[in-house]
């Protein structure tokens, strides 16, 4: 009987080797108290080279154009240590703009990231259902009939933007957020949308119809500290709370049945969420116009590259930044000294990309 009260010793040791499977599945687990998160490998992996093309697509946005300055005497003027001249460059006219565009664009991706995972449906993106044309009609009132100021016109956005989507979710009420149902209901209320912004510039005087008109292009030009503090504040505000939200919102796309199994509040999630990806295109809208397709592509690529069924928020952001910025400096670049808006670049990309998608889906459903 000694061999078995020697072997009763070894039970004690049972929970190392319980801990073994996470050393196997790939990637890093975060523990704290209350939280054991698995951060995949290839999310890490994705998210740092987009870094690090966002950094060098920042770098090149800083250092080149009509006055070129060196990577010196852009981080003097950074430090204010520089050159007034290059101080005024890079703090006024460059800085603002970039901050604008990497905000913007990390904003519209999440957006359409949290939007596509809770309709299940890759169309289901804030410029295809009809949210931003309803963040512009708010914008285009406060420009048009009230004359407000920046404030006021992203008020006037996410007010614009909530109220378009209690609309369409009314439209669905009682049918869930099912991804065919609410992407065919919410491209009309876009087109419906779409009209009120035509009435709204007819009825407006001749300079106020061009600034309309090229506010609704969606562009980054004349864009100052005050449009990037009010993007940069919406984002440092909304897309923490998205990022706490992600794991719900993975156990979402599960379904509303597996997701209350664990304990997940499905109603409340998907309204919360809602507002969160409402909130950051109706500020983005507000900030650069309608800005088309990076909601709609940026979540899908980033997918790709992660090869992940979550949705995988951090690499999207940073796709969404990389995508705008790429854009924004190919357009001040290649078509200089004429300011194209950057919706021109995002619109040619991002309608190529869409009708890719169109024949992907089609061919899935034939399949």
């Amino acid at each position: 009987m000694s061999p078995v009260r020697k072997a009763a010793p070894a039970e004690p040791d049972s929970p190392p080797a319980a801990a073994a499977p996470p050393r196997v599945v790939s990637g890093m687990v975060v523990r704290t108290k209350s939280l054991s998160l698995r951060v995949p490998g290839r999310s890490v992996a994705v998210s740092l080279a987009l870094l690090t093309v966002l950094v060098t697509v920042m770098g090149v946005s800083l250092t080149t154009g009509d006055f070129e300055l060196s990577v010196k005497e852009v981080l003097q003027a950074l430090t204010g240590t520089g050159s007034p001249g290059a101080d005024f460059i890079v703090n006024t006219l460059r800085m603002p703009r970039l901050v604008t565009a990497v905000c913007v664009g990390a904003a519209l991706a999440v957006s359409g990231a949290i939007l596509q995972s809770l309709t299940g449906n890759s169309l289901g993106s804030p410029d295809v259902i009809g949210f931003t044309n309803g963040s512009a009609v708010g914008a285009l009132i406060v420009i048009i009939v009230l004359h407000g100021s920046m404030t006021q016109i992203a008020l006037g956005a996410l007010i614009g933007g909530l109220a378009t989507a209690a609309t369409v979710s009314l439209l669905v009420l009682g049918r869930g957020l099912q991804g065919f149902r609410l992407v065919v209901i919410g491209i009309g209320v876009s087109a419906l949308l779409l009209a009120v912004n035509s009435y709204l510039i007819t009825r407006a005087t001749f300079q106020e119809a061009l600034e309309a008109q090229a506010w609704l292009l969606g562009s980054l030009n004349n864009r100052g500290w005050p449009q990037a503090s009010a993007i940069g504040l919406a984002v440092a505000v909304l897309l923490p709370l998205a990022l706490v939200l992600a794991r719900r919102l993975a156990m979402v796309e599960m379904g509303d049945l597996t997701a209350t199994a664990l304990g997940v509040d499905v109603s409340r999630t998907r309204t919360t969420l809602l507002v969160v990806s409402v909130a950051l295109a109706a500020v983005a809208t507000a900030v650069a116009g309608p800005i088309w397709f990076v909601a709609l592509a940026a979540p899908q690529v980033a997918r790709r590259l992660t090869r992940s069924s979550d949705p995988a928020l951090v690499p999207t952001a940073l796709m969404g930044a990389v995508l705008l910025t790429a854009s924004d400096l190919a357009v001040q670049r290649l078509f200089a000294p004429t300011l194209l808006p950057v919706g021109a670049a995002t619109g040619t990309v991002g309608g190529l990309y869409l009708i890719w998608l169109l024949v992907t889906e089609s061919r899935k459903s034939r399949a």
